[in-house]
């Protein structure tokens, strides 16, 4: 097998050290100059910053065995928090160091904000999903499971409704209940540690794309960045890539670029036309990263701080990864913030934080960085495709194929391993090898 992996972000390079573990020549193409798709780094003013403010929990199983396996600190690239739910001055909900589910149960009946009543509907709410094993007869929207179990305005407002924005990127009002019980289920019932929130210490291409990078090369790979792939065709069974230099032949390729890019890609190939049909049907969400270098040093209350304004979350660069009087704000889904100027919203989230935190020092610069098709939109009745596809020699991988979650690092990885995993599998069964086990 000779295998070119389109796309060097998190989904692409999962599924590059699948096939570099196994023993497989690999080749990755990355358009841009940086690794790690939608969460990369981006040097601002010297100062190295992510495209997004992407955080991970305890639950992201595939992702963190990737991380362990390829830093050799891996303690040291990662903030480990216990769920600390904190919305400021309004609501807050802390995990206590019990077994799960009791460490979760508690921490709803002492949350602090809702009254005893609303308190005691959330508990009514989470013991009837876990009977029900999270699982609903038909999918609705997150706002209509919640208006259904009674749950009320300030445990709505403070605690699911951000968490339904945090972890699908879509308003609750379309967002996929179905979705959402499934990130609450691992989140929050797996393990006791399964909700911690982990921050990272580095920027978001030295966490996992950087090492995942030599690592594939150690292994008699390539990656390689700035090159596009701008076709694909079969010939002879083979996959053709052609790009800006001329063309390059492989046995299969694993198509790991965004559902838009992927549509463009494959919608010529014999037999794809229904696939870039459903690619091209998805919509998607942005989500705004505002950083804010402040003249002078200043702590936030937390290192991860909610808000009920027009930021959602603000972080406290200093304390996650020592970047003196750095704040970062981020601001998820469609809103009116998407009029104005990247000057207008990064001084009216300034004034917000001076107004609810402050006083704040004078800004000393500030930075805008708004991915306009972040995610997919996570609504109900979304057509997601698999990672296989119509012809043997291709594989698509990404956070939009089919998952038990929504667009999330964790949904990449696992998908990169997925459709690298498939191949493996195949070969040994199309050549009759013993399974070889491999490890990092």
């Amino acid at each position: 097998m000779k295998v070119a992996v389109i796309g060097g972000g998190y989904a692409g390079l999962a599924a590059a050290v699948t096939l570099a573990q196994a023993g497989i020549p690999v080749t990755v193409y990355e358009a841009g100059r940086e690794l790690g798709g939608r969460a990369r780094r981006v040097v601002v003013n010297g100062v190295i910053l992510d495209n997004g403010l992407h955080i991970l929990i305890g639950a992201y199983r595939e992702t963190l065995r990737l991380i362990s396996a390829l830093h050799p600190n891996p303690d040291r690239t990662l903030k480990r928090l216990p769920l600390d739910w904190h919305v400021h001055r309004h609501f807050r909900l802390k995990a206590l160091p019990l077994p799960a589910p009791l460490h979760l149960a508690l921490a709803v009946l002492l949350a602090k904000g809702p009254s005893w009543r609303e308190r005691l509907a959330a508990v009514r709410f989470v013991r009837t999903l876990q009977r029900s094993k999270f699982k609903l007869s038909r999918d609705i929207p997150v706002s209509a499971l919640l208006a259904a179990h009674g749950q009320g305005p300030s445990f709505s407002r403070h605690f699911w409704e951000p968490l339904c924005l945090a972890a699908l990127n879509t308003p609750p009002d379309i967002a996929s209940a179905q979705v959402f019980l499934n990130v609450f289920r691992d989140g929050a019932f797996a393990h006791r540690n399964a909700g911690d929130i982990l921050l990272a210490r580095t920027d978001l291409s030295a966490l996992l794309p950087d090492p995942a990078a030599e690592y594939v090369r150690s292994h008699g790979g390539r990656v390689i960045t700035g090159c596009t792939v701008d076709s694909l065709s079969i010939d002879s069974d083979e996959v053709t890539l052609r790009l800006q230099a001329g063309t390059e032949r492989y046995s299969h390729v694993i198509c790991a670029v965004s559902a838009y890019r992927a549509a463009m890609l494959i919608k010529d190939l014999p037999g794809f036309a229904s696939t870039a049909a459903a690619l091209e049907r998805i919509r998607y969400q942005p989500i705004y990263s505002v950083y804010l270098q402040l003249s002078q040093p200043f702590r936030l209350p937390a290192p991860m701080l909610g808000l009920s304004g027009r930021a959602h979350w603000v972080f406290d660069r200093d304390a996650i990864c020592g970047q003196r009087a750095l704040l970062a704000a981020v601001i998820s889904g469609k809103g009116p913030h998407q009029g104005m100027t990247q000057d207008e919203l990064a001084q009216d989230v300034y004034a917000e934080l001076d107004r609810e935190l402050g006083p704040l020092p004078p800004l000393a610069w500030h930075r805008v960085i708004a991915e306009k098709r972040a995610t997919f939109e996570c609504s109900v009745g979304i057509e997601r495709p698999s990672t296989r596809t119509p012809l043997t020699q291709i594989r698509l991988a990404g956070d939009y194929t089919v998952s038990d979650y929504p667009a999330t690092i964790e949904a990449a990885v696992r998908s990169g391993i997925e459709a690298a995993s498939d191949l493996i599998s195949n070969r040994r069964t199309d050549t009759r090898e013993p399974a070889m086990e491999h490890s990092l």
